[in-house]
Order: structure tokens, then C-alpha cells, then sequence
């Protein structure tokens, strides 16, 4: 198995930012804020599950705090926001990356199916990146970066209700990438694959069930379709989304990167 960079990059002009990292208590939120937080940056970790978000910012350290939100609802993410500028001193960085998934065939699906997605997912992502992008807005500075989805690039059976709230994302994200251009506030998404995370055994267990497979099968096929021929590790995704908040990435905006091991190569 090919082995993790033993050094990722370092982005001087990050240090001392302070970043505001949605779903950031586990998996990829988390591999994010750590990512953020070795490159200087003071992070708030904000996450459904409060305890989960305090001990991943107590790990962190680094002055990380840890927060309680509900993306769904405009006035949790407004207080989470207000809480994070009031304990880490501001704010310049954006990672609206939680979300979460159900697994049902697209004509069994449910309106509840439906609405949990896009609430978390679209809603979400819209609530958070308004809120933050007026604050960067005012103060003349700030970049945001939203986790979509290899499904926001093909549409994934199963799984119809999650692609459709991840392309949404990605819509959203340019617009709105193109209203805020002139503002110098750029906004960019990723679009990881098939990522080894606790979101992802849940959908393992599912999808063998669904598919009337092992859940070891179905892992298999996911090494399989990634031509770098492994599962997407966490920290795979954290280090692009640094390179995205660094100067490197000054002339990005509007993009949903692939970080796919070359499942989606377009």
C-alpha cells in the first residue's frame, strides 16, 4: 500500500488564521482541522455531538475550541459562528464539510430520506457559507471550502438522494464563488471518493445488504474502481483542502476538486 507523505506542505501565510470547520469531531472534518491547526491556524471545531467537538479541539490544542451546532438551523449556526469569533478572535477560513447519508433504492426512497440530506447537506452548507462569507464579506478578506462529493460528479445508485444534495453543493458553489470574486473571497470545493471513515462502514453495512453482498466485497469493489488501487484515507482530503486555504490556491475559485484516486478523472 502505497505509504501517506511523511511531511505535507507548509503554507506560511496561514499561521494565525483561524478557520471554523463544520462536522470537524470525526473523520474528514477532523482530518481537516488537524490539518489546519499543524499549519498554524486556530481552529473552532463545530459539530452536532458537543462532546465529540471538545475532545478533538482538546487533542488539538493549539487554543482549538470546540462547539455545538445544528447546520439545519439558522439560528444554531448563527450562535456557533458568533461563539467561534468571540473564542478564537475571528475568523478568515470557512470548511463547510458536514453532512450525511442514507442508503435506499431511488423509488423506496422516502420524503424523510430526502430531507435529511438536503437539510444537512445543501441546507447546511448554504447556511454556513451566507453567514461566513458576509462577516469575510465586511472585513474585506476570507476563503471558504465545502465538502461535496465524488457523487456531486456522477450519480451514484443507492444513493440518489445524497448525489443530488452533494451536486447541489456544487452548484452553489460556483455561483457563489462568482458573486463573491470581486470581493477577493474565493470559494472552492472538494470531492473525495471512497473515503475510510465511520460515515463509510455505515454505508459498507448497507450497500451489502442492499446489493446482497459482504460488506468485505463491497469494500473490494471500491478498491477496485480507484485506479491508485486503495481506500481514500481521511488526511487525503485534509491536505488539499490546506492547499486550498494557502496563497498557492490564490487563483482558484468556483472549483470542486477531485480527490478521488482517479475514480472521476474529469
Amino acid at each position: 500500500m502505497p505509504r501517506m507523505a511523511d511531511a505535507p506542505p507548509v503554507y506560511p501565510e496561514l499561521k494565525g488564521k483561524r478557520a471554523f470547520v463544520t462536522g470537524g469531531a470525526v473523520g474528514i472534518g477532523k482530518a481537516i482541522a488537524t490539518a489546519l491547526a499543524r499549519q498554524g491556524v486556530r481552529v473552532a471545531i463545530a459539530d452536532l455531538d458537543a462532546d465529540g467537538a471538545k475532545l478533538a479541539a482538546e487533542a488539538l490544542g493549539g487554543g482549538a475550541v470546540g462547539l455545538q451546532i445544528d447546520v439545519r438551523e439558522r439560528a444554531a449556526v448563527e450562535a456557533a459562528w458568533t461563539e467561534a469569533l468571540t473564542r478564537i478572535g475571528g475568523c478568515e477560513i470557512l470548511i463547510a464539510n458536514a453532512g450525511v447519508s442514507t442508503m435506499r433504492p431511488a423509488l423506496e426512497l422516502t420524503d424523510q430520506d430526502w430531507d435529511f440530506n438536503f437539510a444537512v447537506n445543501s441546507r447546511g452548507v448554504f447556511l454556513t457559507n451566507q453567514i461566513a462569507a458576509r462577516h469575510f464579506s465586511a472585513q474585506g478578506k476570507g476563503c471558504i471550502v465545502n465538502t461535496a462529493s465524488l457523487a456531486a460528479k456522477v450519480g451514484a445508485p443507492l444513493l440518489a438522494h445524497y448525489s443530488a444534495s452533494k451536486f447541489a453543493v456544487l452548484g452553489w458553489t460556483q455561483a457563489l464563488a462568482r458573486e463573491l470574486a470581486p470581493k477577493g473571497i474565493r470559494v472552492n470545493a472538494v470531492c473525495p471518493g471512497f473515503v475510510k471513515t465511520g460515515m463509510q462502514s455505515r454505508e459498507v453495512e448497507w450497500e451489502a445488504e442492499l446489493r446482497g453482498m459482504t460488506p468485505e466485497q463491497v469494500i473490494a469493489d471500491y478498491v477496485g474502481q480507484t485506479p491508485l488501487g486503495r481506500l481514500e484515507q481521511p488526511e487525503d482530503v485534509a491536505d488539499v483542502v490546506a492547499f486550498l486555504c494557502s496563497d498557492q490556491a490564490r487563483f482558484m475559485t468556483g472549483q470542486g476538486i477531485n480527490v478521488t484516486g482517479g475514480v472521476y478523472m474529469t
